[in-house]
């Protein structure tokens, strides 16, 4: 049987973050262990991840940077994160994947829809779109969108009838550490007091996120006696920035960068602060309480989403005043043991952590006949 070949398209930028890239590098590792062979597409933007997918052992191709003469469109809502026109993007993939056998375009991408699909179309026996937002049409064979509050209905009349949808956190791709370590974390979670605090805002924190959980952290009365941990990108912009205002506060601060432990930190962790992004469904599989601060509008229903199910408590958007003292009093509730283990149960019921497993499954034995399911 042939080795199964898939090809990735997803951007990392200052604007965009890292998660999508991310993410798609942990399904590609799966992928490529069950014997598959993975490549990327990703552009040149400012702050792009081409070294980090590399180092990882994939083959990528970067596609040349913006000039920033041509006009973006403004369909769909999202078309100016790609940095040139659809149509652009879509003839350079197209030109490099000339020729090539491709089993699955796998497309991690707001910027595109159903047309610059339909370019690709020809190139690709499969295609599958990662999405968040069901705020466009897709042509694709399959979709998934690993969002808590999303259904399939979403969808209807954005995808082919024949589509196949993987909808909700049970599909939440995440590396195997954390269904590994899932079990022993939740035994853990029982008896917990607040004393170590993980700070995730996202690999890039464009606007400085951090900085701000760090000054409001130190006004509250009992922060002398935490431990805090931030985790960022080693392209963020305010990494220095960072890392000297952590030697002045009144609490112990370490800043890490690019970590490859992220497993452990949280299952040692008692409460995470952090965006809505790919951290939130590890968070979940490990029982981790949170913080929610919001930082991009796109986050808001999925934040929305998780706070009415009890799994952690919504501060508010990072832009809007009032979120500082109201992460202050939710500290001061969150001392009870009882209120951290409340919030750690209905979080481990959200994601067991095997979604990546699931994914696999799907595209391994893909049968366009059986589409249409949820």
């Amino acid at each position: 049987m042939a080795q199964p070949q898939i090809v990735f398209r997803a951007d990392a930028s200052l604007q965009i973050g890292t998660g999508h890239v991310v993410r798609c590098l942990t399904l590609a590792k799966a992928l490529r262990a069950s014997g598959a062979e993975c490549t990327f597409l990703t552009r040149a933007l400012d702050g792009h991840l081409a070294d980090r997918i590399e180092a990882e052992g994939f083959a990528c191709d970067l596609l040349p940077a913006p000039d920033g003469t041509a006009e973006l469109p403004k369909d769909p809502p999202h078309a100016y994160w790609a940095g040139v026109p659809w149509q652009t993007d879509a003839a350079e993939c197209a030109a490099i994947l000339q020729g090539r056998t491709v089993d699955w375009l796998i497309m991690d991408h707001y910027a595109f829809d159903h047309r610059w699909q339909s370019v690709l179309r020809p190139r690709v026996s499969q295609i599958m779109v990662w999405d968040d937002l069901a705020d466009r049409k897709h042509d694709c064979d399959l979709l998934l969108d690993q969002n808590l509050g999303t259904s399939a209905q979403d969808y209807d009349g954005l995808v082919p009838d024949t589509a196949h949808l993987l909808i909700g956190p049970k599909y939440a791709q995440l590396r195997g550490e954390f269904a590994s370590q899932r079990a022993e974390a939740l035994v853990s979670r029982s008896n917990r007091r607040l004393q170590k605090i993980l700070i995730a805002m996202g690999g890039v924190d464009q606007h400085d996120a951090t900085g701000r959980l760090l000054d409001a952290l130190a006004l509250w009365p009992q922060a002398p006696s935490l431990h805090v941990s931030v985790v960022l990108g080693g392209k963020a912009p305010h990494l220095a920035s960072l890392r000297t205002k952590a030697v002045d506060l009144p609490f112990r601060c370490e800043i890490a960068t690019d970590v490859t432990d992220m497993g452990h930190r949280m299952a040692e962790a008692d409460l995470a602060i952090g965006a809505v992004g790919g951290t939130t469904w590890e968070r979940c599989a490990l029982g981790l309480p949170a913080l929610l601060l919001v930082i991009a509008k796109n986050q808001l229903m999925a934040a929305d989403a998780i706070e009415r199910v009890g799994a952690a408590v919504l501060l508010g958007r990072a832009d809007q005043e009032g979120w500082e003292q109201k992460m202050i009093e939710e500290l001061e509730s969150l001392k009870s043991p009882e209120k951290l283990f409340e919030i750690s149960q209905k979080a481990a019921a959200i994601c067991d952590g095997l979604g990546t497993q699931r994914l696999l499954q799907a595209l391994t034995h893909f049968d366009g006949a059986s589409r249409g399911g949820a």
